[in-house]
Parts: C-alpha cells; sequence; structure tokens
C-alpha cells in the first residue's frame, strides 16, 4: 500500500507532536518532515515533495498562505490543507485564493482531518463542517476542477509579502535584510512600496493589517513610528 506522504507546518511543536502522533496511527499516512515556520516548510516541500502539507496560517518568517503560494508554485501536484484556529470567512477566502484545497479548523476530530487528507490527495477539495458555512456558494464555484482557485491579481508580490511579514513582525531594516539576504536599500524599496499598495504609513498600521489578514498573530507587540 502507497502511503500518503505529508509534511507538519506549525510554529508550536507541541501541535506538530500531536499531529504527528495521531496521523501515525493510521497505515496510509507517513509525516515526512515538520516545519516551525513558513520559510521552513517551502525549504522542507521542495526537498520532500509530499503529497500532502498541513499548514497552519499565522507563522513566524512567513505566513502559511504565502509559504502555500511558494510550495505550489514549485511543486504544483502538491495538496495543502489548512489547518487552523481562525474560523473568519475571510481567512477561508485568502487560503483559496493562495492554492490551498483544504480548510478546517484545529479542534476538529481526527476523523474529519484524516478524511481531509484522504480526499484532498485523491484529487478533490475539502472543507471542515464548520468551514462550509462560511464559503458562499460564488466562492466555492471560483475552485477548478484540479481543486484549485483560480488565480487572482495579486497586489505584493512574494517578495513584498515576506518584507510585509518581517516588518509587521518589529523587525528592524538591518534584520530583514540579514534575513532575506538582501540589501539594506533593498529592504527601504520594499517598504517604500508596501506603503503605496497599502496606503499605510507606519509599523504599527502595518501590524494591525497583518493581524486581520491572519498574516501575524494577535500578540505581536505592536511598535509606534
Amino acid at each position: 500500500m502507497k502511503r500518503i506522504t505529508i509534511l507538519l507546518a506549525d510554529d508550536h511543536t507541541i501541535v506538530r507532536e500531536g499531529f504527528r502522533k495521531v496521523l501515525e496511527l493510521e497505515a496510509d499516512f507517513e509525516v515526512v518532515g515538520e516545519a516551525e515556520d513558513g520559510r521552513r516548510a517551502v525549504t522542507l516541500a521542495k526537498q520532500l515533495r509530499p503529497a500532502v502539507v498541513l499548514m497552519d496560517i499565522a507563522m513566524p518568517q512567513l505566513n502559511g498562505l504565502e509559504a502555500t503560494r511558494q510550495i505550489l508554485k514549485g511543486i504544483p501536484s502538491t495538496r495543502i490543507l489548512i489547518l487552523t484556529g481562525y474560523n473568519d470567512d475571510a481567512y477561508v477566502k485568502s487560503a483559496t485564493e493562495s492554492g490551498a484545497v483544504g480548510f478546517m479548523l484545529k479542534h476538529a476530530a481526527a476523523s474529519v482531518l484524516f478524511e481531509g487528507i484522504r480526499e484532498i490527495n485523491k484529487g478533490h477539495t475539502f472543507f471542515g463542517p464548520f468551514i462550509t458555512k462560511l464559503l458562499p456558494e460564488h466562492e466555492r464555484k471560483l475552485l477548478d476542477r484540479a481543486g484549485r482557485s483560480k488565480p487572482r491579481k495579486a497586489g505584493l508580490t512574494p517578495r513584498e509579502m515576506e518584507v510585509f511579514q518581517l516588518i509587521a513582525e518589529g523587525k528592524a531594516n538591518k534584520q530583514i535584510a540579514a534575513e532575506l539576504d538582501i540589501g539594506m536599500k533593498t529592504v527601504e524599496t520594499h517598504r517604500e512600496r508596501l506603503i503605496v499598495k497599502l496606503n499605510i504609513h507606519n509599523t504599527a498600521g502595518l501590524t494591525r493589517h497583518a493581524i486581520s489578514e491572519g498574516i501575524i498573530e494577535s500578540n505581536v507587540q505592536l511598535t509606534i513610528v
């Protein structure tokens, strides 16, 4: 029997450990890796090429939605199931727009998770019972036969999204340059473009926007500038 290979992406170690233990009880599942942030998830996905990625939304370095976009750009055959504590319809829409083919809440029963993994591995879409109520019929129609959402124009480039998240997390330009291995002037250019595109003119505003979009968690300290 060919097992479904799974990559776990969540910034909480205890959550990843819990999922691993539950998933490995099923004979047709194999957890091949764990990632503690979005950037690591992208790297491991490229290395391991899992059939399914269980992806959290709010993670450091790179949020789960942007990680999803980057993974699918390089490995379009991988199926991504967003597994999160957020139950707002905006998050569901953002997840489908990023290319995820499944979305369910972390407090769902293990049997629902198992069903979701098996369904998306077959090429279907899957939304947990609570999520189906949030996703309007017209949004479900955005999904094509392959289960991926039809592309929409992205407001920010992948690099701008990375810089945006790091700014919202309170990182200084020097730290951002070091983490992304780019120059300070490049960071400043991206910051200026973010200001124009988002029409937000300070770090506190960027942080609030990132929280509202589920890019970072609400416990991030706001920095007024």
